[in-house]
C-alpha cells in the first residue's frame, strides 16, 4: 500500500477494482466502511460480478475479466479532455513536461523497437531527450508534441467511450456514471482510494494494469494525500513481508537486485543501480544503492566481506534468466532439468496453473521436500485419490520427505501486513508433535550442508563456509536475533559529515540514513533498518495515539521505511510547503523543517526553495507517467486480450494478430499449445476466494468446512437457461488442459455482457476446494488454468481463461 488500512477512512470515494476487499479482506474492510459512514465516502465497484463488497456499495458496474486497462485508459482519455485533473500538481510533480525522444513511437498496437521473432522490445528509444548535462529537457507549459503529456494524451485518445463499452462489455451509462464520479476528486479537497489484489496481479498485463491505476492518481492529485493513493492488498502471512525480504528468484532484501549473468564486474553492477538524478537537484535515493548492497553483504558474510574482494560479490548468482519464477521452474522441471524440489509453506499442485503439467513436472523429480504445517495436495501428488488425483503411484519413482513446521500461532515474530506495518506477535500455544520451526528446519539443513563441505570439500563451497552465523542457538536461531540483524547494527563508530559520531560501534541503527559503503555498518534488509535501534523492539508498540485526529498512529507497531504511513507524502503540500487542503494535509514546511502528522518521506530540512520533488526514489523526482525502459511491453499501459479470450481479435488493433496479446510475454512452446480456443471454450473464466475458506488451509477445518462443504461454480441465470442448467445441478467445466465437476449456482450476480458484437458469458470458480481436508473431495480449481504469465513478474494468469460449461 502506498498508504494504510486506516487511511482509507479519510477518502470521499474509494473504487474497489481487481479485488473484493469485503470477501478476501473482511477485517480490514471495516475502514471502508467507516468511511461511508463517518466521511460521506462513496465506495464503486468495478467486477466481473457482483461482490460480497459490492452488496454494500454506492455503485457498480460489470467489466468483461482482462479488460482493465481499457476502462482505466478510457478514464485518463476522460479526465483529460474533459480537464478534470490537478494540474498544478501534474506540472509540478509528475514527468508531465519532459521530452521524450524523436525515435519513439507507437503504431497499431507496438512500440517503437519490438522483435516479433524473439517477443522482445529493444528499447533504447524509450528514453527522454538529455542536454548536455544529461539532464531530461522539458517544456513547462506542456505543450510540446513530444512532451510525455502530450504524448500520453495522444495515445489515449484512442479510448473513447464507445471503444472502451465494445471492449469492456460495461454499459455506456454505467462506465459514464463512474467516470464522473472519479472526476470530482481531482479538486484539491477531495481524494480517492484505489484497492485492488489479485484480480489486477494475475492477468498477462497486470503490472501495466496496476500502472494505469497510478497514472489515474497522478492526474487527479491523489497520491500522497490521505484517503489517497493505490492500495494493493497482500494476501495471507506473510506475503507483503515475502517480497520485503527479497524471497523472489532476482530479489535481494529491500527490492535491491541479483546480478544478471552478464554482470560479472562489481562496479558496473553498482552503477547501473545506483543511478543519478535526470532532473536538476532531485533526491533519486536509489543513488545510495551501494550502502544498502555493503551492508546487506557485510551482514550475511561478516569479516569475510572486504573491499579487497568487492564484498563477496562473486559470491552471488548471477542470473541468466531474467526471472526463475514458479512458471519457469516447472517448466525446467517437466523437462527432467530440476532433480529436487524445496517446497516449504506452498502448495503448488493447488496454487500453481495447469495441474497435470505440474503432475507430471513432480513426478520427474528424484525428491521432494515438503515443509508446512498441514497435510497438502502436493504432498500426496503421488498418491491416488480417485477421479480428483487419478495417477499410478508405481509410475512415479519421486520420494518424498514431509518436514512438519509449526503455524503463525506457535511462534514469535513479525508479520508485515499490507500497510508496510511490522507488528510483532507472541506464541498462543507449543506446536504439537515433531513439528519445528522453519528457521529450525533451515538452520539444521544448512549447518549439515556447511560440515559436510568443511570435511569433505566440494564446488564453490566458500558461501557456504564463510555465512556469518552469530547465533546464540546455532540450530535455531531466534526471531529477535533474527529483526536485529535485519534492523543492522554499526561494526565501526559512524561518522557524519562533519565528523560527529552518529552511532556507536556494536549498536543498533536508528535508520536506513546510517547506513555506509565502507564496511562499517551491517543491514540485512535496509527498508526495515529502524524497527529495532537502541531503544528496543518497536514492532511491539500498540500505542494507538492519533493526536491530529488522521488516523496516523505513529506509535503502533513500525512502518517501513523509517515509520512513514504515507510514502511520497511530500505531494500532500504544495510547491511552497503549504498543504493542498487542510483537510487532507499529510506533511507541511513550518519555515525550518517538513513537519506533520506522518514521518515526512523526504529530506526534513529540503527548503521548498530547493524545488525537490517527492517521488525520491525516482531518478525525476516525479510521478511516472512515462516508464521509459522499466516494464518490458512498453512505457505506456496499452489494452491486449488475456491469451484465452472469448473473442477473435484485439479491438483495439483487429488487424494486427501480433498486437492481440500481451507482445511482451513470455510463453513456452508446450504451454502455448495448450492454449484453447473460443470456438471450443466459449465461456470466459475468472476465480475467486471465499471468506468460510481464509485461502486453502482452513479446508482442514471442519467448522469452516461447514459453511462452505463442496465445491461449486457461479453461472449467470442468462447462460444457465441457455444450457438447461438450474440451481443445485452439477456440471462439468472444462478447458484445453482438464475438467472439473461441480455444483451450479445460478445466479443473478453475473450478466451477460456485449462486447465486439457478440454475447459474451463469464463464470466464476472459487478455488479453494481439493482431493484433502474436512471438505467435500473435488478437483482443483487450477486444473483449469493455462500457464502463462504477466510479462514483468511472471505472475499465473489466474483470472482470464476459457471454458466449456456441460451439464452431467
Amino acid at each position: 500500500m502506498t498508504n494504510h488500512w486506516v487511511d482509507i477512512r479519510n477518502a470521499d470515494l474509494i473504487l474497489a477494482m481487481g479485488g473484493n476487499p469485503a470477501e478476501a479482506h473482511p477485517v480490514g474492510f471495516r475502514w471502508v466502511m467507516e468511511a461511508k459512514e463517518k466521511n460521506d465516502a462513496r465506495l464503486v465497484v468495478v467486477d466481473p460480478r457482483f461482490t460480497r463488497t459490492a452488496a454494500v456499495a454506492d455503485y457498480f458496474a460489470e467489466i468483461r475479466t482482462g479488460t482493465d486497462i481499457a476502462f482505466l485508459g478510457g478514464l485518463i482519455n476522460y479526465l483529460i479532455e474533459t480537464d478534470q485533473i490537478h494540474h498544478d500538481y501534474v506540472r509540478a510533480y509528475t514527468d508531465a513536461s519532459l521530452i521524450v525522444r524523436e525515435e519513439f513511437g507507437f503504431e497499431d498496437g507496438l512500440f517503437t523497437g519490438y522483435d516479433a521473432e524473439s517477443n522482445e522490445y529493444a528499447t533504447e528509444s524509450w528514453n527522454y531527450e538529455y542536454d548536455d548535462e544529461g539532464f531530461a529537457r522539458r517544456d513547462d507549459t506542456l505543450q510540446h508534441p513530444r512532451c510525455v503529456f502530450q504524448l500520453m494524451r495522444e495515445h489515449y485518445s484512442r479510448y473513447t467511450l464507445e471503444v472502451v463499452s465494445n471492449v469492456c462489455g460495461t454499459p455506456r451509462a454505467k462506465i459514464e456514471h463512474v467516470w464522473a464520479m472519479v472526476g470530482e476528486t481531482a479538486a484539491s479537497d477531495r481524494t480517492m482510494t484505489i484497492l485492488y489484489a489479485l484480480g489486477w496481479t494475475q492477468h498477462s498485463i497486470g503490472s501495466q494494469i496496476i500502472r494505469t491505476a497510478a497514472m489515474v492518481q497522478l492526474l487527479l492529485g491523489n497520491m500522497g494525500l490521505r484517503g489517497g493513493g493505490v492500495n494493493a492488498l497482500r494476501g495471507h502471512s506473510n506475503i507483503q513481508g515475502l517480497t520485503d525480504l527479497g524471497l523472489l528468484s532476482n530479489l535481494l532484501p529491500g527490492y535491491m537486485r541479483l546480478p544478471k549473468d552478464d554482470e560479472q564486474d562489481y562496479t558496473n553492477y553498482i552503477q547501473e543501480r545506483a543511478r543519478p538524478p535526470l532532473v536538476p537537484d532531485q533526491v533519486s535515493y536509489w543513488r545510495y544503492y551501494e550502502r544498502f548492497h555493503v551492508s546487506l553483504m557485510k551482514a550475511w558474510f561478516g569479516d569475510a566481506a572486504t573491499a579487497e574482494n568487492d564484498w563477496c560479490f562473486e559470491w552471488l548468482p548471477k542470473l541468466s534468466e531474467t526471472l526463475y519464477d514458479v512458471l519457469h521452474t516447472f517448466e525446467r522441471m517437466h523437462h527432467g532439468e530440476v532433480n529436487g524440489y524445496f517446497c516449504q509453506g506452498f502448495n503448488p499442485l493447488a496454487a500453481f496453473p495447469h495441474k497435470a503439467k505440474i503432475t507430471a513436472s513432480l513426478s520427474r523429480l528424484k525428491y521432494l521436500v515438503v515443509i508446512d504445517p498441514l497435510r497438502t495436495e502436493t504432498a500426496e501428488f503421488w498418491k491416488n485419490h480417485g477421479e480428483y488425483n487419478d495417477v499410478d503411484p508405481s509410475t512415479i519413482d519421486t520420494e518424498v520427505f514431509r518436514l512438519p513446521t509449526t503455524c503463525f500461532a506457535e511462534e514469535n515474530g513479525t508479520i508485515v501486513n499490507s500497510s508496510r506495518w511490522l507488528q510483532w506477535f507472541w506464541a498462543a500455544a507449543p506446536p504439537p508433535g515433531e513439528a519445528r520451526p522453519d528457521t529450525a528446519i533451515l538452520a539444521g539443513l544448512f549447518l549439515r550442508l556447511q560440515r559436510l563441505y568443511r570435511e569433505e570439500g566440494g564446488a564453490f563451497a566458500e558461501p557456504l563456509l564463510n555465512l556469518h552465523w552469530p547465533y546464540r542457538f546455532p540450530e535455531e536461531p531466534s526471531p529477535a536475533e533474527l529483526a536485529r540483524e535485519y534492523n543492522g547494527w554499526a561494526l565501526e563508530d559512524v561518522e557524519d559529515e562533519e565528523r560527529r559520531i552518529v552511532v556507536r560501534a556494536g549498536e543498533q541503527l536508528e535508520d536506513f540514513g546510517m547506513l555506509r559503503a565502507d564496511g562499517s555498518t551491517a543491514c540485512g534488509c535496509w527498508l526495515f533498518a529502524g524497527c529495532w535501534p537502541e531503544e528496543g523492539n518497536l514492532m511491539t508498540r500498540r500505542d494507538n495515539s492519533d493526536p491530529y485526529g488522521t488516523g496516523q498512529t505513529l506509535g503502533w507497531a513500525w512502518a517501513w521505511p523509517a515509520n512513514r504511513r504515507i510514502l511520497y507524502n511530500r505531494a500532500s503540500a504544495r510547491p511552497d510547503g503549504t498543504p493542498w487542503a487542510t483537510r487532507k494535509a499529510v506533511v507541511w514546511w513550518n519555515g525550518q523543517r517538513w513537519v506533520g502528522n506522518d514521518v515526512p518521506d523526504f529530506p526534513t530540512d529540503s527548503e521548498p526553495a530547493a524545488n525537490q520533488r517527492p517521488f525520491i526514489m525516482n531518478q525525476t523526482g516525479s510521478g511516472q507517467f512515462f516508464a521509459r525502459d522499466r516494464m518490458v511491453e512498453g512505457p505506456f499501459p496499452e489494452h491486449y486480450e488475456p491469451f484465452e479470450t472469448p473473442i477473435a481479435n484485439n479491438p483495439l488493433h483487429p488487424d494486427n494478430p501480433l498486437a492481440k496479446h500481451n507482445p511482451g510475454a513470455r510463453v513456452f512452446e508446450e504451454d502455448r499449445a495448450n492454449f484453447g480456443t473460443f470456438e471450443e471454450f466459449p465461456h470466459a473464466a475468472t476465480s475467486y476466494r471465499l471468506t468460510e475458506h481464509f485461502h486453502y488451509w482452513t479446508m482442514h477445518n471442519r467448522l469452516n468446512a461447514i459453511t462452505q462443504p463442496e465445491k461449486f461454480v457461479e453461472i449467470g441465470e442468462s447462460l444457465a437457461s441457455e444450457l438447461g442448467i438450474e440451481r443445485g445441478d452439477r456440471v462439468r467445466v472444462s478447458s484445453k488442459r482438464g475438467h472439473i465437476d461441480a455444483v451450479a449456482v445460478v445466479t443473478k450476480r453475473i450478466r451477460p455482457l456485449q462486447v465486439a458484437g457478440q454475447t459474451v458469458h463469464q463464470i466464476g470458480i472459487p478455488l479453494h476446494w481439493g482431493f484433502l481436508g474436512e471438505t467435500k473431495k473435488s478437483h482443483l480449481t487450477n486444473t483449469l488454468t493455462p500457464s502463462v504469465g504477466d510479462a514483468n513478474t511472471q505472475t499465473p494468469e489466474y483470472k482470464s481463461f476459457l471454458v466449456r460449461v456441460d451439464k452431467l
